[in-house]
């Protein structure tokens, strides 16, 4: 990279989804802007998100009900940036750019395509569009301060000027993206208090071995409870999987950050329910009648009328029912065992993947040092923050990239026209 003394109006740090849409924005209302990156390349975190098809945010337009689902009472900190940038928005700005969306299970938004290779492509025309100056591998080391402001970014070869700064530089996560928290270290030095981090949105290993033997089983339609000391402290409706290492998929991640919190203090039993749609009566009067109708069978031969065919053994297993006997032998005691195997399934969780696994950092910038108007930092008069930086984060199901686009366009709007 050359040494520049070009001054900006605004310098965006982080070529992520926050850091585009805030340079875009900020350009289209013509200021001067200039995007760094330290990758060769924008948005390759991007890339991967929703196993490549990016899930570009959750059909979820009621503001109230959205940010219900964000960190409890935090979530009420993005209502402004919502009113001006909002899920709604977010595919209007992506169908005007040719990108046709889809709406599918459980309010989760993508591209008709399936491709977030196009999501990165409508980014870069409107950084284009908007004469965005884009400096790859370009490695911020720091900040120079006058007056109570940052007057420069400090690159390993050279410094950038402008009036307004933007951090939007990701979390943890993905390391391999170029998400390694140096944003949260500049924060720190420039005043700012972090709100400890913690992996989210992770897969959650676990103690029992017989999970092992169920590798690659994904099950749907089922219920997760997480219990400590006798109590429920979380519950989810949905799909899961399971791993070499315990336990995956959408409701897993939703559930992964409370397990975190829980194990500090002591031992945490995640409850799995195959059949949440019956209650314990139900079921069991279900199965009266399967056994009435099957009496000759084997208890072997049954099972896969009641349960995925990879889980039949370690069902079996547990039970503690041999897999020979016949329908019409199986006492009560043991129809019961079956019956607690289908409702309370237990695993003890032994700890949570680490930051290369996570999708996101929980934690970040506090919020009560931001101005949710504007997203300018209330401790330095010209600094902005966007993302994933931000003490913010929501489940899985696009909640997290809308709140990219949406901190990112208020703080492109906001250094504009501070200008």
């Amino acid at each position: 990279m050359e040494k520049t003394k070009e001054n900006f109006d605004v310098a965006v740090i982080g070529g992520g989804p926050a850091g585009m849409m805030a340079a875009g924005r900020a350009a289209k209302l013509g200021a001067h802007v200039v995007l760094l990156e330290k990758n060769g390349n924008l948005g390759k975190k991007l890339l991967i998100t929703g196993k490549g098809r990016c899930n570009i945010t959750q059909a979820e337009f009621d503001m109230k009900k959205f940010t219900e689902k964000l960190n409890g009472k935090k979530g009420k900190f993005l209502f402004h940036a919502l009113s001006v940038f909002g899920p709604e928005d977010v595919i209007d700005f992506f169908e005007k750019r040719n990108l046709k969306t889809k709406i599918e299970r459980g309010g989760r938004v993508f591209p008709v395509s399936d491709r977030s290779r196009d999501v990165l492509n409508v980014l870069a025309g409107y950084l284009k569009d908007g004469k965005v100056k884009i400096i790859s591998e370009a490695e911020v080391a720091g900040f120079e301060m006058k007056n109570g402001k940052i007057e420069c970014a400090n690159l390993k070869n050279g410094k950038i000027y402008a009036d307004n700064f933007i951090i939007a530089t990701g979390g943890k996560s993905y390391a391999l993206t170029g998400s390694t928290g140096d944003g949260y270290v500049w924060a720190e030095k420039l005043g700012h208090k972090i709100i400890a981090l913690v992996p989210a949105l992770v897969p959650i290993r676990v103690k029992e071995e017989w999970a092992k033997d169920l590798q690659g089983l994904s099950l749907k339609n089922i219920q997760i409870i997480v219990w400590q000391d006798g109590k429920k402290q979380e519950t989810r409706f949905g799909e899961m999987l399971f791993t070499h290492f315990g336990l995956s998929g959408p409701i897993i991640l939703d559930v992964s950050k409370k397990v975190g919190e829980l194990l500090t203090k002591g031992k945490v039993i995640m409850q799995i329910d195959l059949k949440p749609a019956l209650d314990t009566e139900q079921l069991d009067k279900r199965l009266q009648r399967d056994f009435t109708n099957n009496i000759n069978k084997d208890f072997k031969n049954y099972l896969p009328d009641l349960l995925p065919k990879k889980m039949i053994e370690t069902i079996i297993k547990l039970s503690g029912i041999e897999a020979d006997k016949k329908i019409n032998s199986i006492s009560k005691e043991e129809r019961k065992k079956l019956i607690s195997l289908l409702k309370n399934l237990q695993l003890e969780a032994s700890d949570l993947l680490g930051y290369d696994q996570a999708i996101i950092t929980s934690g970040g910038v506090d919020l009560k040092e931001i101005d949710p108007r504007t997203m300018r930092s209330k401790i330095v008069s010209n600094l902005f923050f966007a993302g994933e930086i931000i003490d913010l984060d929501g489940p899985t199901g696009g909640y997290n990239l809308q709140i990219c686009w949406s901190t990112g366009y208020l703080a492109g709007e906001s250094a504009a026209k501070k200008k």
